[in-house]
């Protein structure tokens, strides 16, 4: 882990509450699909977010950033973007990347902006070659919070290891997906999970509920990673 200032080339929406960044780093670093960062706000405040970026891209890392005006904790990250155009940060971290030496298929599992750590170890997936299945299934409260949607459904389209599965809790007009919770969804289509590793990125609510739950179905828990598994 090393630290960086950074220029932020680019700060655009990809949904209301969604922010894309680009940070440019001052030199190439290597770090493993579904690693994080830390911005360094102050000397003991530091704020963790997954990297988004496929590991090719060693000097440019992108973020996907959920901020909302009652969420200081991103939103205040966001203000200093707009107010300075750049952000010191420390990286990389995390120790639940990407397995690419596994032979085991792969579930990757995402609530709202969790999305970014699974995007990560997708892309890097399907860039190995490897013709290992990988089934993503994402979770919003609605359907626009799944902003990748249509990129998603086109790699679906392009790799038949590739399967796609959106999940929301409301469902508007003209939605064809699963309704519902993530865990339950996951749940509902794979019967065997104890030749899967799961990735799994999102509130600490829906993590616990993965580990407990995924666990009594037969998943061992040396085949399920997240960050988030080391706080809960």
């Amino acid at each position: 882990m090393k630290q960086f200032s950074c220029k932020v080339t680019a700060l655009e929406t990809l949904s209301p509450n969604v922010y894309r960044v680009l940070l440019e780093l001052p030199e190439a670093i290597e770090f493993v699909a579904g690693q994080y960062l830390q911005v360094v706000m102050g000397e003991r405040d530091k704020r963790p977010f997954s990297i988004a970026s496929c590991p090719s891209k060693t000097r440019e890392l992108e973020l996907h950033i959920g901020a909302t005006p009652d969420n200081p904790y991103a939103m205040e990250v966001i203000e200093a973007i707009r107010a300075n155009g750049e952000l010191t940060i420390e990286a990389p971290l995390g120790d639940a990347g990407y397995r690419e030496d596994s032979d085991r298929s792969l579930i990757l599992i995402a609530g709202g902006t969790g999305f970014s750590y699974t995007w990560s170890i997708l892309q890097a997936h399907l860039r190995s070659g490897s013709k290992r299945p990988v089934t993503l299934y994402w979770g919003g409260r609605k359907a626009a919070d799944l902003y990748y949607d249509e990129k998603l459904k086109q790699l679906s389209d392009d790799h038949a290891n590739f399967h796609y599965r959106p999940v929301v809790e409301e469902a508007g007009a003209g939605w064809h997906g699963t309704i519902g919770l993530v865990p339950h969804a996951v749940l509902a289509e794979q019967s065997d999970l104890s030749d899967a590793d799961v990735y799994v990125a999102g509130r600490f609510e829906m993590v616990r509920v993965i580990r407990d739950d995924f666990h009594a179905r037969g998943l061992p828990l040396a085949q399920l990673y997240g960050d988030a598994l080391a706080f809960i």
